[in-house]
């Protein structure tokens, strides 16, 4: 049983490890900044989700009214806005 715990452990670690977001090349970065600046913001870290969701984050981006995050489709259109 505890050889099982391990095992199941191990496979629960590395398989979160294998979905790290990674950076978005220049293209993809200034097409992200060009939509989040039409919305009045700029600044914060982007990334782009590995697990093949086309998926891409901006964290606390800077508002006018405050510092947010956005999630943007593959077509760089606005998933969501969250205040943080």
């Amino acid at each position: 049983m505890k050889r099982f715990v391990v095992a199941f452990a191990a496979l629960t670690l590395g398989s979160s490890l294998a979905f790290a977001d990674e950076k978005p090349s220049d293209a993809e970065a200034a097409k992200i900044k060009e939509t989040i600046s039409a919305w009045g913001c700029s600044g914060g870290e982007y990334e782009k989700e590995s697990e093949g969701t086309g998926v891409f984050e901006v964290d606390d981006a800077k508002c006018k009214d405050g510092q947010y995050d956005f999630k943007l489709d593959k077509d760089f259109k606005i998933l969501s806005v969250t205040r943080d």
